[in-house]
């Protein structure tokens, strides 16, 4: 397990494989990029990115499952262990279903700001519509809980078993009308969009093609960054917005005063050792600098482990962001906690990016 952003924090099983091993493997502390993206002409990465929230239990039981085997001195190929846990984990979504549906309250927290938000989309005239991998009873189980029983009605089109990201990717799979009665998909061909209805498959040319929804005119959210919105951000020309429930956590800390302080000292710590490094540097002046260094070290360690004590920030790796983060603004036009944070936006609101001064150039008091 390597964290994408240090080839210092590697893991095998529970335990941190130390540099000198890290350099061995490696030949590096910095993982170069065609680990983790393949290079031209390869198909697969040599590493897989495990970028959502299933991904959590999935490194947990593989790094377990590796710490058991290496201490029960049992033999194993690493790649043949990974997709077995992955095929593990996959399995269980019917059972999970089954479980979350029966009890939607014990799992699910109710939004009454969601009801509010969908509801103003839908005075506005917006169309709204809803795909996901997930089969209609559970889908339906929980937007009973969440929405209403009415909630079919304020969506346009609702596609389950959508299979992302192929449905993204592939034309071959037909979109399918589900029988509610029957809970059955029909054979007949759909030829146009009718609300009410419930689909399954399909792909997004035949949505587009049935609805009109095409390029900028579509706002598309997802919950994982590369399945649900990089293929229609890349190819098709839709906006993204990604949810992402680890902010709340982020803003939270951001907003502590500690955090803000040592944050802001650590950057005048750094701008005062980078403009007076060559005087720091004289034999006399040595002392002043290795105490500077320690204290912005242990400021760096600060703002990093006060996230997460083990990996630090999901969005930033010290000055830098991280890899995730990268990805993410390359994929998505906005992103939030929770799809209601725009309940008191106006429909028509336009989002602004922020300038921020490039390394080249003057940085100002306002950026």
């Amino acid at each position: 397990m390597v964290v994408a952003e240090s080839g210092r924090d590697v893991r095998l099983g529970l335990s941190k494989v130390s540099d000198a091993e890290v350099m061995e493997l490696y030949g590096s502390t910095v993982l170069p990029i065609n680990y983790i993206e393949p290079p031209p002409g390869r198909p697969e990465a040599r590493m897989v990115q495990l970028a959502d929230l299933f991904s959590l239990p999935e490194m947990c039981l593989m790094c377990q499952v590796t710490d058991l085997f290496i201490q029960q001195n049992i033999d194993f190929q690493p790649a043949v262990l990974f997709t077995d846990v992955r095929n593990a984990i996959g399995s269980i979504h019917p059972l999970m279903h089954g479980i979350v549906g029966r009890d939607p309250a014990y799992y699910m927290e109710e939004s009454p700001d969601l009801v509010r938000y969908l509801d103003r989309l839908v005075h506005h005239g917006r169309r709204l519509f809803l795909v996901t991998n997930s089969p209609f009873d559970f889908v339906n189980r929980g937007m009973n809980f969440l929405v209403g029983d009415d909630w079919r009605d304020r969506f346009d089109l609702v596609i389950v078993e959508a299979k992302k990201p192929k449905f993204f990717t592939q034309w071959s799979s037909p979109l399918r009308r589900y029988d509610l009665e029957t809970k059955s998909k029909t054979w007949s061909q759909v030829t146009k969009i009718e609300k009410g209805e419930v689909y399954c498959e399909g792909n997004v040319r035949q949505l587009q093609q049935l609805t009109g929804w095409a390029g900028g005119n579509v706002l598309y959210f997802g919950d994982h960054p590369y399945t649900d919105l990089a293929d229609v951000r890349l190819h098709h020309g839709w906006r993204t917005g990604a949810i992402l429930w680890e902010l709340d956590h982020e803003i939270s800390i951001l907003n502590r005063p500690e955090y803000k302080e040592n944050s802001n000292w650590l950057q005048q710590l750094q701008q005062l050792i980078e403009g007076e490094q060559n005087e720091l540097r004289r034999p006399e002046n040595r002392a002043v600098l290795e105490r500077w260094e320690a204290e912005r070290d242990q400021l760096r360690l600060y703002t990093k482990t006060i996230f997460n004590h083990q990996f630090g920030s999901l969005f930033r790796t010290h000055h830098n962001p991280s890899y995730f983060s990268r990805r993410l603004f390359h994929f998505c036009d906005l992103y939030t906690s929770s799809i209601s944070n725009l309940l008191d936006l106006h429909p028509s609101h336009v989002f602004f990016p922020r300038r921020g001064a490039l390394p080249h150039e003057y940085r100002s008091m306002f950026v």
